[in-house]
């Protein structure tokens, strides 16, 4: 059986320390477990961690195929909030500590509010209000039926 959850989204990055001091700049903490190879994130439900590209790539048993990230790797991650007002508050404040505005904070075609980030390493952030998908009380999304 597969179950239906996602326990660890891992982010290949050029410079661990350097992607690791701009999380914790958002105030996400570092955990204990973490290494100067890869850094861990406790998030609500998941873990995040930073690992070097290359050897993320390895570890997959891929080459990385070039030096740079690709303009876009067909993956966003995502940080639902409860208000327009808290989208545009989190997205100051992620641009404030380096985040790359790619998308600024606008009306959506499906209804909501989001905009679109980059950190230090190109991966893609949107922070988005989601009307149709309220956040429960501890901040997950929730999905209509």
């Amino acid at each position: 059986m597969f179950d239906r959850r996602i326990s660890l989204i891992t982010l290949g990055v050029a410079d661990v320390a350097r992607a690791t001091a701009f999380y914790e700049g958002l105030g996400w903490a570092r955990s204990p477990a973490s290494t100067p190879e890869i850094t861990f994130i406790g998030l609500k439900g998941v873990v995040l961690a930073l690992f070097g590209r290359a050897a993320l790539a390895a570890d997959a048993g891929l080459a990385e195929e070039g030096a740079a990230p690709p303009a876009f790797a067909g993956v966003t991650l995502a940080h639902n909030l409860a208000s327009e007002a808290e989208v545009d508050a989190a997205f100051a404040f992620a641009v404030a500590r380096g985040a790359r505005a790619v998308k600024p904070p606008q009306r959506a075609v499906w209804g909501g509010y989001s905009g679109t980030l980059a950190d230090p390493d190109g991966h893609l952030w949107e922070l988005a209000f989601n009307p149709m998908a309220p956040l429960d009380v501890d901040g997950h999304m929730t999905l209509p039926g």
